[in-house]
């Protein structure tokens, strides 16, 4: 029988307003997002009602985005559309791990805090930026980074598509070396090297405050970012794979060609946007794919799936 995986969109996708419509119509919701509203007062308004410059800064969009995420996969699961396997991309790991029984809610909550927050203050200490390389192969993406001192491949998000950060000052010879080997290179709109050493910081602080939650082995199979591969029962390496995501490469092709290859067929992308519905698509084309970002979305995936549509 083949299995179901939801995936938690990542950073990037989040737009105001997103998530309202499930918290005014579902319980459960509404008690997530007060939890998260009594844990960080202001983060409602940021996601639900605020100005999109203010939902895109790091520090706000975590915790917003963390909500929605797995408000929705939630959602699923109460009406009977229970992930057999989870994974997330970049910010979208932090739900993952509460959806699989890591963390509680509550704690992992407290971390997308301290993520988002450290890494907003590093994006300020450390100017960098982003850019997507396209139509290269991996290797050719790979070679072309080395010939610069500070940037590095972080987003490996499907085939022909590599997203590369580093230093403000390289990022624009980067693109130019991209082009003249016969790529496209598109800058991201971003505020910082997100993944690179400029993050090591960041992974200290999440290591830290792992240490003082309850770290449990996992319900379901979930997908580490940084390996590709299924999280193992190991409190000590569930703490170093979870830290250590902050500053290491999203290896999300991977992970997709890893769960087809465990007997995943239906991937059901939660929270904003349709980001990684679009890298399921182009990684596992014969793959199901539905995107639920509202509640008509939800109500029809739910319909749709169970009718085997």
């Amino acid at each position: 029988m083949s299995k179901t995986a939801v995936l938690f969109s990542g950073q990037g996708a989040q737009y105001v307003g997103m998530g309202h419509d499930l918290y005014e119509a579902d319980a459960q919701a509404k008690a997530l997002y007060d939890l998260g509203e009594a844990l960080r007062p202001g983060t409602t308004q940021v996601c639900f009602n605020g100005e999109s410059e203010e939902l895109t800064k790091t520090e706000n969009t975590q915790p917003a985005l963390f909500l929605t995420d797995l408000a929705f996969a939630n959602a699923l699961k109460e009406a009977g559309i229970t992930a057999d396997a989870v994974a997330g991309f970049s910010l979208g790991e932090i739900p993952a791990l509460a959806y699989s029984g890591i963390l509680s809610t509550e704690d992992a909550f407290k971390l997308v805090i301290i993520r988002g927050n450290k890494m907003g203050e590093l994006s300020g200490k450390y100017a960098g930026g982003m850019a997507a390389a396209l139509k290269l192969e991996l290797s050719v993406v790979e070679e072309t980074c080395r010939e610069f001192k500070e940037i590095w491949p972080v987003n490996y998000n499907c085939p022909g598509q590599i997203s590369c950060a580093g230093s403000a000052d390289e990022i624009d010879a980067f693109c130019d070396a991209v082009k003249a080997k016969g790529g496209r290179a598109v800058k991201l709109a971003v505020s910082g090297a997100f993944h690179t050493p400029y993050m090591k910081e960041a992974s200290e602080e999440l290591a830290k405050a792992l240490e003082n939650m309850k770290v449990s082995a996992p319900d379901i199979a979930i997908y580490a970012n940084r390996t590709g591969k299924p999280y193992t029962d190991d409190t000590s390496e569930i703490i170093e794979t979870v830290s250590k995501q902050a500053s290491s490469s999203v290896r999300f092709e991977e992970t997709l060609k890893n769960m087809w290859e465990d007997g995943i067929r239906t991937f059901i992308e939660v929270g904003a946007g349709k980001t990684l519905t679009g890298f399921v698509k182009k990684t596992l084309p014969e793959a199901k794919v539905y995107t639920v970002t509202t509640v008509e979305s939800l109500n029809e995936t739910v319909d749709n799936i169970k009718a085997g549509v």
